[in-house]
C-alpha cells in the first residue's frame, strides 16, 4: 500500500472527502492510531450509511436510528469494510473528528495527535479476517509514511474514552492484529 506524502491519501482507498476535519494544531503530528468500529444501522453492514454520516449526507428519515445521529459532525481517516475495501474520508496529515472527548497518557483532545481507523463492525460480532489483514497492511504503511511519529502506539476508542465508548469491542482480537504486525 502506498500513502502519498504530500496529499496524505492512501492510493488503494476509494476517496470520499469529509467536511468533518480541519488542520492539526501547529506542531501536532500523528503519534497514535485509534481503532474504532461502526455499523449503520447498528449491527447491520453494507450500504451507504457510513459514507453518508461522515460526509454530512445522512438522511434522518432513512432509518429510525438515524434521527439522533444525522447532525453529528464526525469522521475518520479511513474505513475498512467487511469485504476489505478501503474508504478514506480525511487525509492522514489532517485532523479527523473521530475521538471526541478523549485522553491518552494524560493528553486530552486525541484528535490533535491521532489517526482514526474505523472497522465496519460492532461489539457483538467477530470482525472479518480480511479486515485484520488490511488493518495490518494500512498500519505498516502509516509507519512507513510517518516514521517515528506513530510510535507504534495502537489503542481502541474505548481506551481513550472509557465509560463513553466501547469500540472496537470485545470481539476485536488484539493478539491477532499484533501477530500480523509482527509477521
Amino acid at each position: 500500500m502506498h500513502i502519498d506524502p504530500v496529499s496524505g491519501l492512501l492510493r488503494e482507498a476509494r476517496q470520499r472527502p469529509s467536511p468533518h476535519c480541519d488542520e492539526r494544531p501547529t506542531g501536532s503530528l500523528p503519534e497514535l492510531l485509534v481503532i474504532h468500529a461502526i455499523s449503520l444501522p447498528a449491527g447491520e453492514f453494507g450500504g451507504p450509511w457510513i459514507d453518508d454520516l461522515f460526509c454530512r449526507r445522512l438522511d434522518p428519515a432513512a432509518h429510525p436510528d438515524f434521527a439522533a445521529i444525522a447532525g453529528l459532525e464526525v469522521s475518520a481517516h479511513l474505513l475498512i469494510r467487511r469485504d476489505g475495501s478501503l474508504v478514506q474520508y480525511v487525509p492522514f496529515h489532517r485532523r479527523a473528528w473521530h475521538a471526541g472527548v478523549s485522553c491518552y497518557a494524560g493528553r486530552e483532545r486525541c484528535n490533535d495527535f491521532s489517526i482514526g481507523i474505523e472497522l465496519e463492525g460492532c461489539d457483538t460480532q467477530p470482525f472479518a479476517s480480511v479486515q485484520y489483514t488490511r488493518l495490518a497492511d494500512v498500519t505498516r504503511s502509516l509507519w512507513a509514511a510517518y516514521p517515528g511519529l506513530l510510535g507504534r502506539r495502537i489503542v481502541g476508542h474505548s481506551d481513550i474514552a472509557p465509560g463513553r465508548k466501547t469500540d472496537p469491542g470485545p470481539c476485536f482480537d488484539w493478539s491477532r492484529l499484533q501477530r500480523l504486525l509482527d509477521a
